[in-house]
């Protein structure tokens, strides 16, 4: 089965980077097919799609934080990362990986949690000086 695990600090600082990494056991990241997304839950809030890296290394991010996401992957160590730059308050959440395992599916709900089959716990951040 596959697992996902997300690690990194708890605690940004506004301004700072936001870097996270997903760690994953019982799959590669380069199978054919297989996407590997970032999604995060605002307190009181509901799911928000970040973006995803492919198995080929192809990149997607949601329109509205394109501009400040980077998801990138290490194949070595079966690792994808996200960076969100310039954080602010409002992006305290709970951020989760997950993975998409059927390429139709999740074409055709990639922002909606129904397209994933495999999830990560979670991680809360908070961000705050």
């Amino acid at each position: 089965q596959v697992q996902l695990q997300e690690s990194g600090p708890g605690l940004v600082k506004p301004s700072q980077t936001l870097s996270l990494t997903c760690t994953v056991s019982g799959g590669s990241i380069t199978t054919n097919d297989n996407y590997w997304t970032w999604i995060r839950q605002p307190p009181g809030k509901g799911l928000e799609w970040m973006g995803a890296i492919a198995y080929s290394g192809s990149t997607y991010y949601s329109p509205s934080l394109k501009s400040r996401t980077s998801i990138s992957r290490d194949t070595s160590k079966n690792q994808f990362t996200l960076q969100l730059r310039s954080v602010t308050p409002e992006d305290a959440a709970r951020y989760q990986c997950a993975t998409a395992l059927d390429v139709l599916r999740w074409r055709d709900a990639w922002t909606r949690s129904v397209a994933y089959d495999y999830w990560g716990q979670g991680t809360q951040v908070t961000v705050s000086s």
